[in-house]
């Protein structure tokens, strides 16, 4: 089996425990050690790079993706655009056909990662309430009239848990890592322990005038200083496993 993971800054591992050698791991790596665990013989490529767009995820990783024949793909693409202050949502719609469509033509399996409700998770959720319901409606349609695996459903799950994020709330932690890698292998027929989707019991932990400030100020600050600027938090980066490696077996479930 060759699986080859594209997208932005959730594929790439942001958020999780880093390798030794300080490389992001994340669900995606995470996945490709289940798939071995189960499978065998799995080669597994990363294209992912932090920051990216839909459209700048068609131009730069398409093509080499394709060319290395993939049998299985992964896709993050879209949340960047949400956090844009403009949205076409046509626009994004034809860019994601566009991505999805020459792998499915060609009986790849490929799975998209909807994104959850995170109005309790971050501000930032409140803002894109109405605009990551077009994205999940997009992403039901390349479901629908494209071929790709049917999105998961996220309400209720551990994905919409504070505990399951990262410190700067726009990404997993390696407890929302682990469970979407899980949740993503059962998607390709891996057995996995029942019960993965569910949140942690016990009370989320309190948020206080000083967690808020402290969040804002390491986070809120320079994102928005990269937005006025014009920088990305991928610029200068390339994707950490460019080429479909061997990968030694995870556990799995």
């Amino acid at each position: 089996m060759r699986y080859v993971a594209i997208g932005d800054s959730l594929t790439e591992g942001i958020g999780d425990d880093p390798w030794p050698d300080g490389t992001p791991r994340g669900w995606a790596d995470r996945l490709a050690e289940m798939l071995a665990a189960h499978h065998g013989d799995v080669e597994y490529a990363n294209l992912a790079v932090r920051g990216l767009r839909a459209q700048q995820v068609l131009e730069s990783q398409i093509a080499p993706a394709l060319a290395m024949e993939p049998d299985v793909v992964t896709l993050t693409a879209g949340m960047n655009d949400l956090l844009r202050p403009r949205l076409d949502p046509d626009v994004l719609r034809r860019t994601l056909v566009a991505i999805v469509r020459p792998f499915t033509t060609k009986g790849v399996r490929v799975a998209v990662v909807p994104i959850p409700d995170i109005r309790a998770v971050s501000p930032a959720g409140r803002l894109i309430a109405r605009r990551r319901l077009v994205l999940n409606g997009i992403y039901q349609h390349l479901a629908d009239e494209h071929g790709m695996l049917p999105p998961a459903m996220t309400t209720g799950t551990i994905f919409e848990d504070p505990r399951a994020w990262a410190d700067d709330r726009l990404h997993l932690s390696a407890l929302g890592h682990e469970r979407l890698a899980t949740g993503s292998a059962e998607a390709f027929g891996v057995p996995v322990a029942a019960g993965w989707e569910r949140a942690l019991d016990g009370a989320v932990p309190p948020r206080t005038w000083r967690t808020e400030a402290t969040w804002a100020r390491a986070h809120v600050g320079p994102w928005l200083g990269r937005r006025l600027t014009g920088r990305s938090s991928g610029d200068g980066r390339v994707a950490k496993r460019p080429q479909p490696l061997p990968v030694v077996a995870g556990p799995a479930s």
